[in-house]
């Protein structure tokens, strides 16, 4: 029998942890000696300890590593954990694998530009919602303030006429789309669209609908902060971001008035850009 500073250095593995692992009941000793308390093993317990190590190896929890120790499980669960075990290493794989071309692709915007971008882009799933919206088009991108400003005068109307009430969420409280499928610079398709909520709405009337805005699967996301005036850097950053990253647009993006006011302060304007996305092919 080996007291257990002397089973610690045989197998490598500080006392500290055997203590732990007998409190959790995965690997006891043999013996314990009931005057002293002194734990004793023996070499018997080797190869329990080392198929202990070995499942450990593997990436399995001590909780799923005490379960394949002590209960008699067949062939076919040890099969169907493994398998599991197999998929969760993959997936991770694959997340790190994002991670590092991430970081591959922050690098090379860092040599391109001298520093560090003052624009993060994230992939995120934008849900669906009910709005009140309306389409319109304005002749020229110089135009398209007063468009706007037009158009949602008309949707805020038509959803105090239809009895609905805003939507709660920021995100869905000043919501532009935009439908052409190619950059245009006149005759730009937009969408002005509000959320709402409440059952039983009235059928809002001067060319606005009850409608719901579909959800977009993958959505690269960037957040502008100050005047509409410097919107377009954001927008540089953001299509860089997508063609670095081997993306694609998949539809046509959207700007969240997430922080706004007519004829307010613009310094304090924050608004979010939306692009769909997809790998490319």
């Amino acid at each position: 029998m080996l007291k257990i500073s002397e089973f610690s250095k045989l197998i490598y593995v500080p006392v500290k942890t055997l203590r732990y692992y007998d409190e959790i009941g995965l690997f006891s000793p043999a013996h314990v000696d009931k005057f002293t308390g002194y734990r004793y093993y023996s070499m018997t317990q080797l190869p329990r300890f080392y198929r202990l190590i070995a499942l450990k190896e593997l990436g399995f929890s001590l909780e799923q590593i005490k379960r394949l120790l002590d209960e008699n499980i067949s062939l076919e669960q040890l099969r169907g954990m493994l398998r599991l075990r197999q998929s969760e290493m993959e997936q991770h794989l694959l997340a790190q694998q994002r991670q590092l071309s991430h970081v591959e692709n922050t690098l090379k915007l860092i040599e391109l530009e001298g520093n560090m971008s003052n624009y993060d882009v994230i992939l995120k799933a934008v849900p669906e919602f009910r709005a009140i919206s309306m389409m319109g088009v304005t002749p020229t991108w110089d135009a398209i303030g007063i468009t706007l400003n037009g158009m949602f005068d008309k949707v805020w109307d038509a959803i105090r006429a239809s009895g609905g009430k805003f939507s709660e969420n920021p995100a869905e409280c000043g919501v532009t789309i935009y439908h052409d499928k190619e950059y245009k610079t006149t005759d730009i398709e937009l969408e002005a669209a509000i959320g709402v909520s409440g059952n039983n709405l009235l059928v809002p009337t001067n060319g606005t609908v009850i409608k719901t805005i579909p959800a977009i699967e993958l959505a690269a996301c960037v957040v502008h902060h100050g005047s509409l005036s410097t919107i377009g850097n954001a927008y540089d950053a953001i299509l860089r971001w997508i063609e670095l990253n081997g993306y694609e647009v998949a539809g046509g993006n959207r700007e969240i008035n997430l922080e706004y006011e007519r004829g307010g302060d613009q310094s304090k304007f924050v608004t979010e850009i939306q692009f769909p996305v997809k790998k490319k092919a």
